[in-house]
């Protein structure tokens, strides 16, 4: 048995060593010797593409990123600086309507009081030193008629405004509206602490009072012992 398999090995080494040399008598290289192996591997690292060819791919993907970056960037600051230029003209337009506020708040105010002024001229005009002494009670009736409709002419305005009158006779004493002159001795009727008399007339523009009426107010008598 064991020279049966020493000889099948003797026959297949004889065998390959015949092909062997028949290949290389026509001067093909052995596919398993080592120079083969060489040239295999070098035809397969010339494939490759080199290294030095171009940036890695993350290293673009970053230039993408950075020059996306740089656009937002210069969008962002082209509207900040709209935003600013229209805060400023916001500002100055503002600014604008509160002069004007300022200045032209009484316009209307004044167009009514120059009606005012109108009565109150045409009235003077009645009174002329070329009179003639019959004429005076004439003129007089004139100007009384006339101070009537000016007065009247006033309450209009000053109610179209918004400016109230106070007439605090018999109101209590309030310091936030009245300004205290003297105090009086409580008559018949009257409830000390209160307004008694009115020696000024005060005024109160929508609800805020702008002038202080000037009044006496009463208070209880001492009894005489």
């Amino acid at each position: 048995m064991a020279v049966r398999s020493l000889w099948a090995g003797r026959l297949r080494v004889h065998r390959l060593l015949a092909w062997s040399a028949a290949w290389e008598s026509k001067g093909w290289p052995l596919p398993f010797s080592t120079a083969t192996q060489r040239t295999a591997g070098e035809d397969c690292r010339s494939e490759d593409p080199p290294d030095e060819l171009g940036p890695p791919l993350a290293e673009r993907a970053l230039r993408v990123k950075a020059v996306k970056l740089e656009k937002e960037v210069q969008d962002l600051t082209v509207r900040y600086q709209r935003a600013i230029a229209d805060c400023e003209n916001i500002r100055r337009r503002t600014q604008r309507c509160v002069e004007d506020a300022k200045i032209f708040g009484i316009q209307s105010f004044c167009k009514d009081l120059v009606e005012v002024a109108d009565i109150l001229e045409k009235t003077t005009e009645c009174i002329s030193e070329e009179s003639e002494p019959e004429d005076q009670k004439l003129t007089l009736e004139k100007v009384f008629r006339g101070l009537l409709l000016l007065e009247a002419k006033l309450k209009s305005v000053f109610a179209k405004h918004g400016l109230e009158k106070l007439t605090p006779i018999g109101d209590k004493y309030d310091p936030h509206e009245h300004e205290l002159i003297c105090h009086v001795p409580a008559g018949v009727g009257v409830q000390p602490g209160t307004v008694a008399l009115v020696r000024q007339d005060g005024y109160k523009l929508h609800g805020r009072t702008i002038r202080l009426a000037r009044v006496e107010v009463a208070v209880e008598s001492q009894r005489r012992l």
